[in-house]
């Protein structure tokens, strides 16, 4: 069973850097980890740690409203598919819900595209490249 909780940044470091972060001379601790209105999301098995993800208030030009941005959603190699990742974006959900917040977007790798759409997420715009790290899309979902 997964047991989905807030967590500190701190926790959420080893394992961006193991699964987004490998071998890419890129931070892994991002600014914002300790804004008042950040939190962090993590995803336990068994007592361990397997999922990470963070909230963080983020404007973005092409929505409207009060906005959070997805950043930093990585799950462990050996348990992706276990819908770790499904259950902290529901929690997230919920959490930004009762905030009151109209939009949650991200920049999504296109590995993760269609994780995101089965969860609710729509793509915006066109294909972007992030250096080192790979092909993006911004996608969102609306909370109200």
């Amino acid at each position: 069973m997964i047991q989905i909780k807030k967590i500190s940044a701190e926790e959420t470091y080893p394992i961006r850097l193991e699964v987004l972060r490998e071998n890419i001379p890129l931070p892994y601790k991002f600014n914002g980890d300790f804004d008042e209105n950040t939190f962090h999301i993590g995803a336990y098995r068994n007592k361990k740690l397997i999922a990470v993800s963070s909230y963080m208030k983020a404007e973005n030009k092409n929505f409207r409203g009060k906005q959070y941005q997805l950043r930093g959603m990585a799950t462990l190699v050996e348990s992706q598919g276990t819908g770790a990742g499904k259950l902290m974006l529901q929690a997230a959900f919920s959490i930004l819900t009762k905030m009151n917040i109209d939009i949650l977007w991200c920049n999504a790798r296109v590995i993760a595209v269609d994780f995101y759409k089965k969860q609710g997420l729509e793509t915006l715009g066109e294909l972007f490249e992030i250096p080192l790290v790979g092909a993006h899309y911004v996608m969102f979902k609306k909370l109200k």
